[in-house]
């Protein structure tokens, strides 16, 4: 629906579509009052980019095969901040977005277990991870790029046996 505003309103310095404070209405096209419209399409809602990336990354996280999110760099950084004390986990390591009024793109750094199938998973993360934020937050997700950056193997947590450590 288009705005107009009262005849002679641009003249005085007000743009098309804004309200006219001598009268302190905007008419709409059809000549109904804004006032008159339904309360939820009064306004403009906009998402910040950590929203996006949580929720990219809950969904990518969600699929069996995700070991761990984001590269060497920041899953070391992270696993150093996970250790300390009341320390929170970062959802959204590994997580990059474009997010717009209408759309998003969205870029997600994986580490996968060792003896799946890496484009399986990588086939899943990416229809879990547009499901989940074109339902929760109403954006069209024109892309999901996934880059698998490590596989984790199952020897990969524990030290040889008969090997002492360093440190205690």
């Amino acid at each position: 629906m288009t705005t107009q505003t009262s005849p002679g309103t641009e003249a005085a310095g007000i743009p098309r579509g804004a309200r006219d404070p001598k009268t302190a209405t905007t008419s709409l096209a059809d000549g109904a009052k804004g006032s008159d419209e339904p309360a939820a399409t009064r306004g403009r809602t906009s998402i910040a980019d950590v929203v996006i990336v949580k929720m990219a990354g809950t969904a990518a996280r969600e699929i069996p095969g995700v070991y761990d999110m984001g590269s060497g760099l920041s899953r070391t950084i992270g696993a150093v901040r996970d250790r300390v004390p009341g320390g929170r986990s970062n959802v959204g390591r590994g997580v990059k977005v474009e997010v717009g009024q209408r759309q998003t793109a969205i870029d997600i750094d994986l580490v996968v277990e060792y003896g799946v199938a890496v484009m399986d998973v990588a086939r899943d993360v990416r229809e879990n991870v547009i499901a989940a934020v074109e339902r929760m937050a109403g954006l069209e997700v024109v892309e999901v790029n996934v880059t698998i950056n490590d596989v984790h193997l199952p020897d990969d947590d524990t030290e040889p046996e008969g090997v002492d450590s360093r440190v205690e």
